[in-house]
């Protein structure tokens, strides 16, 4: 079995949980936050959706600079209503998947930087990179989602097992 395949198998495994949870963020707490420190609950959501965008911009290149010296820096997204919200994490997913199924073994040892202002943050295999910056990181949001969600008294998906939101929990 190819890399690619084993990564996408778990992509999809994890995408279906992540659409469960984005579908639960509420239109009208899109500028809640936590903590002053926080992200809002829309950006967080956001951000979610457009890690996936990050798979092709991996396995298509080899370095990306957030903030370049000169240039504009990345536009984050940022949802004004969860139609919106879904419709780019679906774009995103579908993306990822065309993009990183071609991909082969030699391809993926290839090592990809990511930059901000010209500095390097990391630099890694771009197979380390799609399981660290794509997969792990929409992990870990979606769980501080859930978070968010929880304090907002709205009920939690269940993910790997049944959250205590469940019928009988």
């Amino acid at each position: 079995m190819k890399l690619s395949d084993i990564f996408l198998g778990e992509f999809a495994h994890e995408m279906i949980s992540t659409r469960k949870t984005l579908e639960r963020v509420p239109e009208d707490k899109f500028d809640w936050t936590p903590h002053p420190k926080s992200m809002t609950l829309g950006r967080l959501a956001g951000h979610i959706a457009e890690l996936p965008s990050l798979a092709p911009l991996v396995v298509q290149s080899e370095s990306f600079d957030f903030a370049p010296p000169g240039g504009a820096p990345h536009e984050s997204f940022k949802p004004k209503s969860r139609k919106e919200l879904l419709e780019v994490f679906e774009k995103n997913v579908e993306a990822a998947r065309e993009a990183v199924a071609p991909v082969s073994e030699e391809d993926l040892m290839v090592r990809w930087t990511l930059l901000a202002g010209g500095k390097t943050i990391f630099a890694m295999p771009r197979d380390a990179v799609l399981r660290t910056m794509v997969l792990n990181h929409m992990i870990h949001h979606r769980a501080q989602l859930g978070v968010y969600l929880r304090l907002n008294d709205i009920p939690v998906p269940s993910v790997y097992g049944p959250s205590a939101d469940d019928a009988g929990m």
